[in-house]
């Protein structure tokens, strides 16, 4: 028998020891429920289980991402309702004035009283519409700066911008108008507008610039936009075109007719015309990376009476209540075609919203997999590690006790 080491003791120390961290690490899992709490515990299984985590916090943040969105889109589409039935009624008035039982000066003015009060509500709830203080109706989230330019059958002013410059050949009644951007951006993308009326009395031109990037898109301007509108005053008819924006410049002409008696003097009257540059508008992001498949881009046009076409719409007279017909109606497609718009960017995405709450509990699942504790189980191993602590802990000291046997010998 030996008494300088002892050789049992030294295990059962040993085993004690293993033992008890066995318990303590069972004790750190079952309080945070986790069986990972640092690298030491599962090296890899942490790696992809952080990596799954960020994409679980990115999901659900363009999950608000979209919900903030789809809000967005019901409190613009909200205000459009509104002007839509400030239109619809309108066109009553005008329909109403149109009507040859009416006398110009009593019954036409009193229609035209609330044709201008609502003309003026249009554009306050153009203004005044937004949403976490971003104008949503007032061309913000699709129009840029503009400048100015009159055209006329024999003459040109310029007013405004001088990266902007026109050109105006005569023959006859008809005119053109050349627009050059003097800083030579192209961009393939979008559109530009125009819409002509000679009874305007001038031919108007209004672009955007940029000093910086001077890259134009346009996507929706005046009344006149996307449909033939009213009458000349002289008899002739209002145009519109649509002109694709692939290079730095564009030519646009206008045509009238004017009649009249033998031997009389006629003048060709002057067009306008109104166009109008887009920025970027505003970017949803609804997923989880960057790239183009996980944005949304939103513009809406300017529905404010200007913007709508509206402002020279008047009714105080059969003629004028005639053409303010088609120019109502040209301005209710505007605003009917940007809410469908809307119904259809929201459609999307509450379908968005779908899929991300989906893929996020997926991932979720995943990750918890891999990291969350089970607490059955890993109760049941400490217990296991308990007892065998418990059991080194009584074997050390029965290994304690065998250097008295010793004593025993030398009595």
């Amino acid at each position: 028998m030996r008494i300088q080491h002892n050789i049992s003791a030294l295990n059962a120390n040993r085993m004690l020891g293993i033992n008890n961290d066995k318990v303590s690490k069972n004790l750190e899992k079952l309080s945070s429920g986790y069986k990972i709490n640092r690298a030491g515990d599962d090296a890899a299984g942490l790696a992809i289980s952080e990596k799954m985590r960020g994409q679980i916090r990115g999901l659900d943040q363009a999950t608000n991402n979209a919900n903030d969105g789809i809000s967005l889109v019901q409190t613009a589409e909200g205000a459009l309702n509104e002007t839509a039935s400030i239109l619809q009624r309108m066109k009553e008035l005008a329909t109403q004035s149109s009507n040859g039982t009416y006398q110009n000066a009593v019954d036409r003015e009193n229609i035209s009283k609330e044709v201008e009060s609502l003309k003026s509500e249009i554009t306050r709830i153009a203004t005044s519409t937004n949403f976490n203080k971003i104008n949503l109706l007032d061309g913000s989230l699709d129009l840029g700066s503009t400048a100015t330019a009159t055209i006329g059958t024999t003459k040109v002013t310029l007013n405004g911008v001088a990266k902007l410059s026109t050109t105006t050949p005569v023959t006859g009644a008809s005119a053109a108008a050349t627009v050059t951007f003097a800083d030579g951006k192209d961009n393939a993308s979008g559109s530009i507008t125009a819409a002509f009326n000679d009874a305007t009395g001038g031919l108007t031109i209004t672009l955007g610039t940029k000093d910086t990037e001077a890259s134009f898109t346009a996507e929706q301007i005046t009344a006149a936009v996307r449909a033939a509108a009213a009458a000349y005053a002289n008899g002739g008819t209002t145009n519109a075109l649509e002109i694709s924006k692939a290079y730095s410049s564009f030519e646009v002409k206008f045509e009238g007719t004017i009649t009249g008696t033998a031997g009389s003097s006629l003048t060709a009257a002057a067009a306008t015309m109104a166009a109008s540059t887009g920025n970027n508008g505003l970017t949803l992001q609804i997923g989880a990376s960057y790239s183009a498949d996980q944005q949304v881009n939103l513009k809406i046009g300017n529905m404010s009476t200007a913007g709508l076409g509206l402002t020279s719409v008047k009714v105080d007279t059969q003629e004028n209540a005639l053409a303010a017909i088609s120019t109502i109606d040209a301005a209710i497609n505007i605003v009917s075609g940007t809410r469908a718009d809307l119904g259809a960017l929201q459609n999307r995405l509450e379908h968005t919203v779908s899929n991300l709450g989906v893929t996020s509990e997926n991932l979720t699942s995943a990750e918890s997999r891999i990291r969350d504790v089970d607490m059955a189980k890993e109760m049941m191993d400490m217990t296991k590690n308990n007892v065998l602590a418990q059991a080194a802990q009584s074997m050390l000291a029965q290994a304690n006790q065998q250097p008295q046997n010793v004593l025993k010998l030398l009595q």
